[in-house]
């Protein structure tokens, strides 16, 4: 019997998505569970699988297009059988009936990753390590053809009937280096020894050695081309303005210290994520959006936390902070950044942030303006904690300072305003009790 391939609902705030790529061609067969076509959201691209099985008899909509939930995109049948009913009713655009086959399951999977991404970590889809580690595959050792040499489930499907490792057998090398290596005509073996996986810095430095230069071109990935839009809607919507405070942490640093000797593991972040949250109760306008001609005030928090990929940046949410305990927020920060990671977060856990957070501070990063996240009015940046001698009492002491760089839309929220709402936060982490 003939089906309909439709465009999935990924999540309740999903109302459309652009099909991406189609893995098969009209007159193909196709297995059930097999990939099918790619969906490409506001910050996820994910590959759907076929829930039928038959021959890809009809494509209805080409890929680079912007489809609706639930409309038919392909028809899947019988080598024989009439699909003129069904292709009839995709053309009138209508949502597929009620009673057609669930939509395909789908398997999130993270964009390409941008050429700075050799960190050490080979970076491959979610589907590709899922395969990898069921058939006890050396991930490094196999050879990445996606953009900047992302392992795709294709190659490691290659590299188990074709076992060839990609440096010799007492070297590694990361992937992106291996594709620099073949690109670049660097002989690996002439390499000088190193203690580690060769990476791209070596294959760069060997590159330079002998002379020759090059560049790359690499296009973006779906997520690189989403934030680069974004970033721009931000510069040009919102007037900012960036304010820096200082924290004395000793409160805050005592206070991890016992949680820890009750077997409670709280990062600064949690207790940032808590403090804030409790601030801008207090400091509404931070909370706000502007709306046409109003202001939208809230009295909940709907914290987004930055989390930085191989691919990009994900702004997970974490609903209802304000009304949350320190290990409730502990606990759901990881679970979001595990699923950030790994490319399984839903839609639904990316939107409805009303303030965010993001963090440099484990880079060493002493300030920065942070670029506010649409529609929202600020955001706060987090910068390293330093051990800083002070002069209090009289008496020269050493506390550990963190930084505070907060962006703030001045249509909405003034510099009095901003300040009142820092020297708020300021309080909160030095004593802890002014909150209760």
């Amino acid at each position: 019997m003939a089906k309909t391939l439709v465009m999935p609902k990924l999540g309740l705030t999903m109302t459309e998505g652009v099909l991406t790529k189609w893995y098969k061609n009209e007159g193909d067969s196709v297995a059930l569970g097999e990939k099918i076509f790619d969906v490409e959201t506001d910050k996820l691209t994910n590959t759907v699988e076929s829930p039928h099985e038959g021959i890809l008899r009809k494509i209805l909509v080409s890929a680079g297009t912007t489809v609706n939930c639930l409309v038919s995109v392909g028809v899947i049948a019988a080598a024989s059988e009439d699909i003129s009913a069904l292709v009839a009713d995709a053309a009138s655009g209508s949502p597929a009936p009620a009673a057609a086959p669930p939509p395909a399951t789908v398997q999130s999977a993270a964009p390409a990753a941008p050429a700075a991404a050799d960190t050490g970590r080979v970076v491959a889809t979610p589907a590709a390590r899922k395969l990898a580690q069921e058939k006890g595959v050396d991930l490094s050792q196999v050879a990445g053809t996606g953009p900047s040499g992302r392992v795709t489930i294709e190659d490691v499907e290659a590299h188990l009937k074709n076992p060839t490792p990609t440096a010799t057998a007492t070297t590694k090398i990361s992937p992106l280096a291996a594709k620099m290596a073949a690109d670049q005509g660097v002989d690996i073996k002439s390499l000088p020894p190193t203690s580690g996986r060769i990476m791209a810095a070596h294959i760069s430095a060997a590159g330079a050695s002998g002379g020759a230069s090059s560049e790359r071109r690499v296009p973006m990935s779906g997520m690189r081309k989403v934030i680069a839009k974004r970033m721009r809607e931000s510069v040009d919507i919102s007037p900012t303005v960036t304010f820096d405070i200082s924290v004395d942490m000793t409160a805050q640093k005592c206070a991890r210290e016992e949680f820890a000797k009750n077997g409670l593991k709280i990062s600064y972040t949690d207790i940032i994520v808590k403090t804030v949250s409790m601030a801008l109760l207090a400091h509404p306008n931070l909370n706000s959006t502007i709306d046409g001609d109003h202001i939208v005030y809230r009295d909940y928090v709907n914290m987004g936390i930055a989390v930085a990929l191989d691919e990009g940046l994900l702004v997970p949410v974490l609903n209802n902070a304000h009304a949350k305990t320190l290990a409730q927020i502990s606990c759901e920060i990881k679970d979001l950044a595990e699923k950030a990671r790994s490319g399984s977060l839903s839609p639904d856990l990316l939107g409805g942030g009303t303030f965010t957070i993001t963090n440099l501070g484990m880079f060493d990063i002493e300030s920065f303006s942070p670029i506010i996240n649409q529609p929202q009015v600020a955001i706060l940046g987090v910068n390293k904690m330093t051990d800083t001698p002070l002069v209090i009492d009289g008496q020269i002491t050493v506390r550990p300072i963190m930084k505070f760089s907060l962006t703030a839309d001045h249509r909405a929220v003034d510099g009095a305003v901003a300040a009142m709402f820092l020297s708020t936060l300021k309080k909160y982490l030095e004593q802890p009790m002014l909150m209760v």
